[in-house]
């Protein structure tokens, strides 16, 4: 990835997308920037939280700036800390499954 692949207030710019999609025959999406509404949404979040939060290393360098890891969660509408968006991605995903229960 190029820089202009990767979007500075974090993930990847649509045009990344297009390239790694295109690279690897998948179908990476936008992030679900705000609360989650639908049930594959709250899967995706979960999903995201529960993996990057649980991803080694910092989320500020030894400046105190951001890292793309601390940008990916925030750009995933998380702004709390590693632990945090482990508890909030699982709370999601059990709203998931209890949603796909009742169907």
């Amino acid at each position: 990835m190029t820089k202009k692949d990767k979007n500075p207030k974090g993930g990847l710019t649509q045009a990344g997308r297009n390239k790694y999609n295109r690279a690897t025959g998948s179908n990476l999406k936008a992030p679900v920037g705000r609360a989650p509404k639908t049930p594959e949404e709250m899967r995706r979040q979960g999903s995201f939280l529960v993996r990057m939060g649980s991803a080694a290393g910092p989320l500020k360098d030894e400046k105190g700036r951001k890292t793309r890891l601390k940008l990916s969660l925030e750009a995933w509408n998380h702004y709390g800390d590693k632990a945090s968006a482990v508890s909030k991605g699982r709370r999601l995903l059990e709203r998931y499954q209890n949603k796909k229960k009742k169907k």
